[in-house]
C-alpha cells in the first residue's frame, strides 16, 4: 500500500524521478551562464559595484573602497577584493565578475542542498528538493546575475547556520567555521549578517537537542565567535576609517547601520512592506496550488529541522520588516529556508497520503505562460491595429513570436501529466526566467545601456573638457567608461546654468 511507503519514496515517486536528483546543478549553471551573457552589466546595481571596485583598482586601494572619486562607505570590501584578485590574473574586464557571480550562486545551491542533508537526515533524497525549488524562484534568479553582494553574503549565511546545525550522532556545532562565515560575511555587507545569523543562534534551543544540554557552552562559545568576527571587521574598518578621513568615519562607522536601522534615509517603507512581496518572491511556485495546499497541512508536533527553519525565517523577516530601510533582495540569504520549508511541506503532504487532486497541478502556472505566449505572439497584430501605439510594444513585436512560441511549449510541459512535477515546474520557471531576460535584452536593453554615453564621458576627459552629471550619479560612468577623473555632481538646474557659464 502507499501510505506504507516512506515519504522519501513518495517524494521520488510524485515528484522526481530517480535517475534527475543532480541535474540541478549543471541545469542551473547553464542557465546562469546563459543569462548573465545576455547584455552587459545593469545599471544601477552592477554598473555601481564594478565602479568601485575600478576605482579602488584606479586607487591601488585596498582598504578604502572609492566611487567619482570619494571614499564608499554603502559596503565591506569583500567583493571588491574578489573581483579584483580576478583582475589581477586577466586585466580588468567584466567577464570575471560575471563568472564570479555564477560560481557564488553555485556555491549557494551547494550549500543549501548540504544544509537541507544535514537538517533532515532521515530522507537523503529530501535534499535536492530545495535546491530544485532554489534554483527556480524568479526573482532570485534574475537578481543573482546582478554583480552585487547579496549573493556571496547567502553563501556566508549558509555556511554559518551550517556550521551551527545539528550534527550527526549528536555532536557539538563547529564554532570555528561559524566564526569564518561570520567573518566573511561581515565583510561582505557589515553588520546586516548578525541578524541574519544571530537570531537562530540565540533561539537555539528551541531546535538543537546540544543547545539545550550544553546552553552554557553554545552561547558562550557562539558569543566568542561573533565578538571575534566583528573584530575581523574592525580590523578592516578601523585603518580604512583613519584613511579615508572624516566624513567617511561618520558614514562608515555611525550613519550606515544607525540610519537604515531607525530612520532609514534610503529604501523606507512600512513595516508590512515585505508580506505582499513575498508571493512575488517566491514566483513561481505561488502558482502551484499543491505547494499551498502543502503549506496548510502542517502537522505537529514539528520536527526539529523545521523549527531551526521557523526559528530562522521568521524572526529574521520580523526584523526586516521593524527595520526602515528595505529592498526586496534583502531577503535573498533567506530564499534557501524557504525553499526548505516548500520542500518538506510538500514531503509531509505526499507522506500522509494528502494532496492527491488533479486541481492542484501547476495548471495557474500554464495558464499564465500560455496566456503570455498568446499575447506574445499576437503583439505584431495589435501594434499593427494600433491597439498598443507605445513604442516599447513595437520593439518587442518584432521579436514576439519565438518567445510566445517558447511559453506556449512550456505551458504544454506543465499540462501534460507525468511524473516529476516538482523538475517540470522548477525547469519551467527556470526557463521562463531566462526567455524574459533575452526577450529583454533583445528588446529594452538599448535603452538601460550606458556604454555609449560612458565612452563620451571618456573621451571628453581624455580631451581635457569638463563634464559634470545633473542629480544622478550613482556609478554608471565610471567602470563602463574606464574613468580616470570623478565627473562632477550637480543637484539642481541652477547648478547647471552656474557651472555652464
Amino acid at each position: 500500500m502507499i501510505q506504507q511507503r516512506s515519504p522519501s519514496y513518495l517524494l521520488s515517486r510524485e515528484l522526481f524521478v530517480r535517475s534527475l536528483p543532480w541535474l540541478w546543478l549543471p541545469l542551473w549553471v547553464t542557465a546562469a551562464l546563459i543569462a548573465i551573457f545576455q547584455h552587459g552589466p545593469m545599471p544601477m546595481y552592477s554598473t555601481r559595484t564594478l565602479s568601485v571596485a575600478w576605482e579602488m583598482w584606479l586607487h591601488h586601494s585596498m582598504l578604502v573602497p572609492y566611487l567619482n572619486g570619494l571614499p564608499y562607505s554603502d559596503k565591506p570590501p569583500l567583493l571588491l577584493w574578489l573581483i579584483q584578485s580576478g583582475w589581477a590574473v586577466a586585466g580588468v574586464n567584466d567577464v570575471w565578475p560575471r563568472l564570479l557571480e555564477v560560481l557564488l550562486g553555485a556555491i549557494q545551491l551547494v550549500l543549501a542542498w548540504r544544509l537541507a542533508r544535514k537538517l533532515f537526515p532521515q530522507a537523503v533524497r529530501i535534499a535536492h528538493a530545495p535546491a530544485w525549488i532554489l534554483l527556480a524562484f524568479t526573482y532570485g534568479f534574475l537578481f543573482g546575475l546582478q554583480v552585487m553582494y547579496e549573493v556571496l553574503l547567502a553563501d556566508c549565511v549558509l555556511a554559518a547556520l551550517l556550521c551551527l546545525a545539528p550534527a550527526a550522532h549528536g555532536g557539538p556545532p563547529r564554532f570555528g567555521g561559524f566564526l569564518l562565515a561570520l567573518s566573511l560575511g561581515l565583510l561582505t555587507k557589515g553588520p546586516v549578517v548578525l541578524l541574519h545569523v544571530g537570531v537562530p543562534w540565540l533561539l537555539g534551543p528551541l531546535w538543537s537537542e546540544w543547545a539545550r544540554r550544553e546552553r552554557r557552552q553554545w552561547y558562550s562559545r557562539g558569543g566568542l565567535s561573533c565578538l571575534a568576527a566583528c573584530v575581523v571587521l574592525l580590523a578592516w574598518a578601523l585603518p580604512a576609517a583613519w584613511m579615508g578621513g572624516k566624513a567617511y568615519q561618520r558614514m562608515l562607522l555611525v550613519h550606515q547601520t544607525a540610519g537604515r536601522v531607525v530612520d532609514a534615509f534610503a529604501h523606507a517603507h512600512p513595516f508590512w512592506w515585505y508580506l505582499p512581496l513575498l508571493p512575488v518572491l517566491a514566483f513561481p511556485f505561488t502558482l502551484w496550488p499543491r505547494m499551498w495546499a502543502a503549506l496548510m497541512r502542517w502537522r505537529l508536533p514539528l520536527e526539529p529541522g523545521t523549527r531551526f527553519l521557523l526559528a530562522w525565517l521568521v524572526p529574521v523577516l520580523l526584523g526586516f520588516s521593524v527595520i526602515s530601510g528595505k529592498q526586496a533582495y534583502y531577503l535573498l540569504p533567506e530564499f534557501a529556508g524557504m525553499a526548505m520549508l516548500m520542500a518538506v511541506a510538500l514531503v509531509s503532504a505526499h507522506a500522509s497520503g494528502t494532496a492527491k487532486s488533479r486541481w492542484l497541478s501547476p495548471w495557474p502556472l500554464a495558464a499564465l505562460l500560455a496566456a503570455t505566449g498568446v499575447i506574445l505572439i499576437g503583439l505584431d497584430a495589435l501594434v499593427a491595429r494600433h491597439v498598443l501605439s507605445d513604442p516599447v510594444y513595437s520593439v518587442m513585436a518584432s521579436h514576439g513570436r519565438p518567445f510566445g512560441a517558447l511559453y506556449l511549449l512550456l505551458a504544454l510541459v506543465l499540462v501534460v501529466p507525468r511524473k516529476g512535477e516538482l523538475y517540470r515546474v522548477a525547469g519551467t520557471g527556470l526557463v521562463a526566467a531566462v526567455a524574459a531576460n533575452g526577450l529583454f535584452s533583445l528588446t529594452l536593453w538599448p535603452a538601460y545601456d550606458f556604454t555609449p554615453v560612458s565612452h563620451l564621458v571618456a573621451k571628453a576627459q581624455q580631451e581635457n573638457r569638463p563634464v559634470a552629471s545633473l542629480e544622478s550619479n550613482d556609478g554608471q560612468y565610471a567602470f563602463l567608461g574606464r574613468l580616470t577623473k570623478p565627473v562632477e555632481q550637480l543637484h539642481s538646474t541652477r547648478a547647471l546654468q552656474k557651472w555652464s557659464d
